[in-house]
């Protein structure tokens, strides 16, 4: 295989429009892999006043914030919604290729993300033609709650962090694996969301209720609030969402884990308030999540304080 070629065009593919966001006094490039169908990147954004920026690239962008996002970041697609039009930006977030979004935030403390480019010509190939975002799916691609695409992009950031052996045909199988679910995941948004799905009002106030941070959600709690059975809360939740209530209860616990570390509150605090048995069980889920203690990940990220 011609790396060198392929690696050029990799980075060819991955570009900013009009935007500056990436530019190199804003991020910072700590580790990099290629393979034919992707380019891999472990970056720091250094996003810290509030931003207004506009991000276009020629490949499948994905990205998985690996620390709290700046405040109240959120997106529009500026060719298909009104120019105010802006959605929520999740932890995990898709750029389609060709596709034009408009990026702002309120700014915070510096993000490191995870960021898996894929080229179009494979999936192309694989798929029989490109993936179809139809403006449902774009709004999908906002918050993809996704917990294989999750698993995958964290795969994919422990690799570049630690590579080892046989690392590009490793990275190269997530890459075909990252794209085969994402072509799932699309087909997953339908154009009625009440095929079985949850209304909007409804995860609404599921990931409102998650993101309180406070005592823990129960599903019979989250039933309640949405006046549905447990049993048609969790069908319905995993037909919007893609994956199950419970992992997507465990990622909005590991985020509100993330925001209390930075915050400096003491690890037993923490363990405790989000339910863990123990400060070492808490460690533990915490580590095998990130890929870092949480004494690792404070020392890493600013202080909120």
């Amino acid at each position: 295989m011609h790396y060198d070629n392929i690696a050029a065009r990799a980075v060819q593919a991955a570009h900013w429009g009009d935007s500056m966001m990436r530019s190199a006094e804003l991020m910072t490039i700590d580790a990099e892999l290629h393979v034919p169908a992707a380019k891999i990147q472990l970056v720091r954004f250094h996003i810290v006043e509030p931003a207004d920026d506009v991000l276009r690239d020629d490949a499948y962008w994905l990205d998985l914030c690996l620390t709290p996002r700046p405040r109240n970041a959120r997106a529009c697609y500026r060719d298909h919604w009104a120019a105010d039009h802006f959605e929520p930006i999740g932890d995990v977030f898709l750029v389609p290729p060709g596709e034009t979004m408009r990026a702002r935030s309120d700014g915070g403390r510096p993000q490191v993300s995870i960021l898996c480019h894929l080229l179009p010509e494979p999936i192309r190939e694989w798929f029989g033609g490109d993936l179809r975002w139809t403006e449902p799916r774009l709004k999908a691609s906002l918050d993809i709650g996704d917990a294989t695409i999750r698993g995958l992009l964290l795969r994919l950031a422990q690799e570049a962090r630690h590579p080892g052996f046989g690392s590009t045909v490793l990275v190269e199988l997530i890459a075909a694996q990252m794209a085969i679910e994402l072509g799932r995941y699309c087909a997953s948004i339908t154009e009625d969301p009440a095929r079985g799905g949850l209304a909007a009002w409804r995860l609404r106030r599921i990931e409102e209720r998650l993101r309180e941070g406070q005592q823990i959600a129960t599903l019979a709690e989250l039933a309640g609030l949405c006046r549905l059975s447990v049993r048609q809360l969790t069908r319905g939740f995993r037909i919007s969402r893609g994956c199950s209530l419970g992992q997507y209860m465990a990622q909005c616990r590991l985020e509100s884990a993330k925001r209390l570390l930075a915050a400096d509150k003491s690890v037993k605090a923490i363990a405790y308030s989000l339910g863990f048995a123990s400060p070492s069980s808490f460690s533990y889920a915490f580590r095998r999540a990130v890929g870092e203690t949480p004494r690792q990940f404070r020392q890493r990220v600013p202080s909120a304080s």
